[in-house]
């Protein structure tokens, strides 16, 4: 199998440093955490900003701060700027990051291809938004990380590919475990796995209890695997273990090399998504 894609998300907007010391929040610690995942093979760095309380931003000034001391390290690293709706409704202030110039731009922002529910929290993604957040991302040269948690939003990627208003091929990242999608079952991996756009390079990451297990799917199968404190903030199922965003890193790598497979170079899933540096 080809080398594996790992894809850190190390923040999130629910997390905090309540829940676990080693969550990333500001600027620094987040640029840290990324510039250390990527040292141990992390290829694309899925970043979320966070103000100076410690809640979820869309400010470009504070992705460029991001971005900038990321790039300062590790130029050919792949970093997509999250694009989320939990909190933010309005197409401009969830689109500000993808503004930024030069070598803050991002290479990819996450689209994630319908609404959901959450154990207590909403994710609202309508189609205009959707389709917006797509065409800006198309005309700045920004790649889509398309997320997936079931059937029916790879069934929209396919529409929206239709209709030209996303490329055919790209990244999705299929996550698995939350209360109102798909789960870590082998009938829904298995229809998920059908439905992605022909061509697409696909991830899998897990929520919850779901990360770990998500993850040794994707070492098996799939191009890559989605992984940190995000989606999960403990190492164990049990939860005696809090994780760190480079101890899961190091993990995915460990158990990867039991099955031949290698942490991808950034510089060759660039090539593979067509993205420039």
């Amino acid at each position: 199998m080809t080398d594996l894609i790992i894809n850190l998300a190390p923040t999130g907007m629910i997390p905090t440093q309540a829940m676990n010391p080693a969550v990333p929040v500001t600027p620094e610690e987040i640029i840290a955490d990324c510039c250390r995942c990527a040292d141990l093979g992390a290829a694309i760095l899925h970043v979320h900003a966070r103000d100076e309380d410690g809640r979820p931003t869309h400010s470009r000034e504070v992705y460029g701060r991001i971005i900038g001391g990321i790039r300062d390290r590790h130029p050919d690293v792949i970093i997509c700027a999250s694009l989320s709706g939990r909190d933010v409704q309005e197409l401009e202030k969830r689109a500000d990051p993808l503004f930024l110039e030069g070598d803050l731009k991002p290479d990819m922002g996450s689209l994630t291809l319908s609404s959901l529910n959450f154990t207590a929290t909403a994710s609202v993604n309508a189609p205009d938004i959707i389709k917006g957040l797509a065409g800006i991302m198309k005309d700045r040269g920004i790649r889509p990380e398309l997320e997936a948690f079931d059937t029916g939003m790879l069934n929209y990627a396919g529409y929206l590919i239709e209709k030209g208003i996303l490329d055919p091929g790209g990244y999705v990242n299929l996550l698995l475990g939350n209360i109102a999608s798909a789960q870590l079952d082998p009938a829904h991996v298995a229809a998920l796995k059908s439905a992605l756009p022909q061509g697409a390079l696909w991830a899998v990451g897990g929520l919850g209890r779901s990360q770990l297990r998500a993850n040794m799917l994707g070492i098996l199968y799939a191009d890559g695997v989605r992984v940190g404190l995000e989606d999960d903030l403990w190492l164990d199922e049990a939860r005696t273990r809090p994780a760190s965003n480079p101890a899961m890193v190091e993990r995915i790598v460990e158990q990867a090399a039991l099955f031949g497979r290698k942490p991808a170079d950034p510089v060759r899933v660039r090539e593979r998504l067509g993205l420039e540096r």
